[in-house]
C-alpha cells in the first residue's frame, strides 16, 4: 500500500529542517513527512571538525530531537533514502522498495563526497569526512596514526589536517592546485594558513597531484605525479564535494551541476523543489546558476522553498547566492564574503601586517558597495559583511572608517538598515 502526504522533505540538515518550520507556520495541518537517509536525528554537517577533535561528542550536536518533530506533527523517517523519484505521478520510490505519493516535495538531499579516479584508490582504505559516522570513525583512527596523508586542502581536509598534528601524527598535504584553500582565500591568505601548518610540523605538497595508490605493510602507498612516495597509516580523501542526485535517473527535473531551480527555488518540474547542497540557484554577483555550498544559503533557501510549498504570501524571492566562509586554524581565523572579482571602475583595498599576521582585503564597486572582503585575524561579522552587500549599500561616507574598524562600522549601518 503506497503511503500519502501532502509535503514530502527529503533530507534532514538546515535546508530541510527550515523548510519544515516554515511550512508549518502557514499550514499547520496538511500532513509532512520527513525522510533522510541518515541513522541520526538531523545535525549539521559544519560541527564534524569537532566531532572529529572530540571536541563535541557525537550525541551532543543533533539540531532537533524527537519531540520537536512530534510537536509539528512531523513523521520524520530515518535511515531510509530516495531511490528515484516519479516526478510524472507525484511519487518517490524508497531503497526499500516502498513508495510515498507526495504533493509537494522538497530535494534537500545534500552532497557526498567527491572521490578522485587515482588507480589504486580502491585496493587501499581511506577515509571521508562528510557524515556523523564518518566523523566518528576518523576520530577513532585518529589516535593511532603516526604519518597520515590529506588529500585536499579546501576547509574540510584543512580542520582534519589539524587535528592529525594536534595528535601527534606527522602529516603530510597534498593539494592539485598552486595554493592551500584555493577558491575560499588569496594567495596572502593561503600563505599565512600554510605557514601555520608548516610552523606545526605539517608538510605541505601544493601544485601536486597523486596518480597510484597500493596497500603497504603500514596502510597505503601514494605515488606522485614527480615520482615521490609517501607511506600513510590513515589516508583522508577531502577532494571536493557532488551533490545527491542519483535519484533522478530518468526524471525530467533539469540538473546541471545541481538540481536547477528558480528564485522560489521550484525545478524545471510542477511540484518538487530543492535547497541546501545539492540545488544550483541563481548567484547574486551573476546571472548564472551556481552552487553556493555553506550553512547560511541553505537556510535561506529552505525557508523559501518551504514557504513557496505551503503558499505563504509572505514569500521572498531569492537573491543570489552569496559566498561566505570561515575557517579557524591553530587559534587564529580566517574569513571570507562575497566576489573576489574587482569590479570594473572598482578598487580593491588591502592591509597587511606581518608581524602580526593581519589581514585584510576590501573590494569595492565603482559607486562604493561593497562586494567582497577577506581577513585573517581581522574581526568582521560575516553574515553583516553579507547583509552590506546584498543590500548595496553605499559605504562612500564612512568607507576609510569601514576599512579601520569594518567590525565595528559594519554593524553601526546594519543597527540603523536592518529591518
Amino acid at each position: 500500500m503506497t503511503e500519502h502526504t501532502k509535503y514530502l522533505v527529503v533530507g534532514s540538515s538546515h535546508a530541510a529542517l527550515e523548510a519544515v518550520t516554515a511550512i508549518r507556520m502557514h499550514d499547520a495541518e496538511g500532513s509532512l513527512t520527513l525522510l533522510t537517509r541518515d541513522p541520526h536525528l538531523p545535525y549539521s554537517p559544519t560541527v564534524l571538525p569537532y566531532v572529529v577533535s572530540g571536541r563535541f561528542a557525537p550525541d551532543g550536536i543533533f539540531l532537533r530531537d524527537e519531540k520537536f518533530f512530534a510537536r509539528l506533527g512531523v513523521q520524520l523517517k530515518r535511515g531510509t533514502a530516495l531511490k528515484a523519484l516519479h516526478a510524472e505521478r507525484n511519487a518517490a520510490e524508497l531503497a526499500d522498495g516502498s513508495e510515498i505519493a507526495y504533493e509537494k516535495i522538497l530535494l534537500a538531499t545534500g552532497a557526498s563526497p567527491a572521490i578522485p579516479p587515482i588507480p589504486g584508490l580502491d585496493q587501499v582504505s581511506y577515509h571521508v569526512l562528510r557524515t556523523l559516522d564518518d566523523a566518528t570513525k576518523l576520530n577513532a583512527a585518529i589516535k593511532n596514526s603516526k604519518q597520515a596523508v590529506v588529500l585536499g586542502a579546501g576547509l574540510v581536509g584543512m580542520h582534519a589536517a589539524e587535528n592529525l598534528v594536534k595528535a601527534g601524527a606527522k602529516v603530510t598535504i597534498v593539494e592539485m592546485a598552486k595554493q592551500l584553500t584555493d577558491g575560499y582565500f588569496d594567495a596572502i591568505a593561503a600563505g599565512l594558513i600554510e605557514k601555520a601548518f608548516t610552523d606545526n610540523g605539517a608538510t605541505i605538497l601544493t601544485g601536486s597531484r597523486v596518480v597510484k595508490l597500493a596497500p603497504s605493510a603500514v596502510g597505503a602507498m601514494l605515488t606522485l605525479e614527480n615520482g615521490t612516495t609517501l607511506e600513510a597509516d590513515l589516508l583522508l580523501v577531502a577532494t571536493g564535494v557532488r551533490p545527491n542526485m542519483d535519484y533522478l535517473a530518468g526524471s525530467a527535473v533539469e540538473h546541471d551541476r545541481g538540481i536547477l531551480v528558480s528564485d522560489s527555488m521550484q525545478t524545471s518540474v510542477p511540484n518538487v523543489w530543492s535547497a541546501g547542497d545539492c540545488a544550483q540557484a541563481k548567484g547574486f554577483f551573476t546571472d548564472d546558476k551556481v552552487m553556493n555550498a555553506i550553512l547560511p544559503d541553505a537556510t535561506e533557501q529552505g525557508r523559501i522553498a518551504g514557504m513557496a510549498m505551503a503558499g505563504d504570501p509572505g514569500l521572498k524571492q531569492y537573491p543570489g547566492g552569496v559566498p561566505l566562509n570561515t575557517y579557524h586554524f591553530f587559534g587564529r581565523h580566517a574569513i571570507s564574503v562575497g566576489s573576489s572579482r574587482v569590479p570594473e571602475g572598482g578598487e580593491m583595498v588591502t592591509r597587511f601586517d606581518e608581524a602580526s599576521g593581519r589581514y585584510l582585503k576590501a573590494i569595492f564597486s565603482a559607486d562604493n558597495r561593497l562586494t567582497g572582503i577577506y581577513g585573517v585575524n581581522e574581526f568582521f561579522d560575516g553574515g553583516v559583511m553579507c547583509q552590506l552587500i546584498l543590500r548595496r549599500i553605499d559605504l562612500s561616507p564612512v568607507k576609510q572608517r569601514f576599512l579601520a574598524e569594518p567590525m565595528k562600522v559594519g554593524r553601526e549601518i546594519m543597527s540603523k538598515t536592518w529591518r
